[in-house]
């Protein structure tokens, strides 16, 4: 598991291909409008602006949307990905084709719109739990095909990432305990194939999700080396934080808000997964105004 702040480094070939997929979906043969609306091309200025307070995310890959269409185009940051914005603040000014700005302009803005508010609302969380020792982060609750930059917001925005998908950790769920027969076989049986795998899995962790105090146990004593209280009560993890007494990781999951976020860190779980970070997070309010 990925946690705590982690440098924001993007995948850019996978970047590459995601903004490959956002212009053909949205551009196609071309921008009708635009283009039947002017005639001659020439350059214009545009200007991007915050229209609400956060953290600024997924401008370099706004950037690459425009170069995409305009190689020539002149761009000034006021701001950069990480910075906190308030209502109003120039976050960069464009200079280039005024068929081009107008074609990229609504891509651009899902893109900075979107990861942004994923990046603001990770950074209130982070907040709520400052001072508890508890770690926040995300989940692979992602739109199909943004998890890259998904994630990345959420870094930018002071959180961990939870795993990236299914090939790079070991969580052993409900559905993988009733087919396996029990958390300890379950357990057991994924360490061996670890061990006996080509693929190096032994370096990963084992995770387990428990949803009653039996099974935090028999993780324990299985060998797991995280366990996730599923959906628990404060003071189920609070009995589950005695009772493990630091012998493996904590991690609180399921029905996280800001409202009761301080109440679960206080608990004393190291790491709380809030799916809502990428699932439900508000796009934030920006702006692309020609000038």
């Amino acid at each position: 598991m990925k946690t705590g702040r982690q440098q924001p480094v993007l995948d850019w070939e996978k970047v590459g291909r995601l903004i490959e997929t956002a212009v053909e979906e949205d551009v196609r043969t071309g921008d009708v409008t635009t283009e039947l609306l002017f005639e001659e091309d020439v350059t214009c200025r545009a200007l991007v602006r915050a229209k609400q307070d956060g953290i600024l995310a997924g401008l370099p890959v706004a950037q690459k949307v425009f170069e995409k269409l305009d190689r020539n185009l002149v761009w000034e940051n006021g701001k950069n990905d990480g910075d906190s914005l308030c209502s109003g603040d120039e976050i960069v000014r464009i200079t280039g084709s005024q068929k081009h700005l107008l074609t990229c302009e609504r891509l651009a803005l899902n893109i900075l719109q979107r990861f942004s508010g994923i990046a603001t609302l990770t950074a209130k969380f982070v907040s709520a739990v400052n001072g508890t020792g508890a770690r926040i982060v995300d989940t692979r609750k992602t739109a199909p095909g943004l998890r890259e930059l998904e994630k990345y917001a959420v870094r930018l925005g002071g959180g961990g990432n939870h795993r990236f998908g299914l090939y790079d950790g070991i969580l052993i769920k409900d559905n993988h305990i009733k087919l396996a027969g029990g958390v300890s076989r379950a357990v057991s049986t994924a360490r061996k194939g670890a061990r006996r795998s080509s693929e190096n899995y032994e370096r990963f962790e084992i995770e387990v999700e428990a949803k009653e105090m039996s099974q935090v146990l028999e993780a324990v004593e299985a060998g797991a080396d995280i366990i996730m209280l599923d959906n628990m009560s404060p003071e189920q993890m609070a009995e589950a934080v005695r009772m493990v007494a630091g012998r493996v990781l904590l991690e609180a999951s399921g029905g996280v808000t800001l409202d009761n976020i301080k109440e679960v860190a206080s608990t004393g779980v190291d790491i709380i997964s809030v799916g809502a970070l990428t699932h439900s997070a508000p796009a934030l309010d920006i702006s692309l105004d020609m000038i």
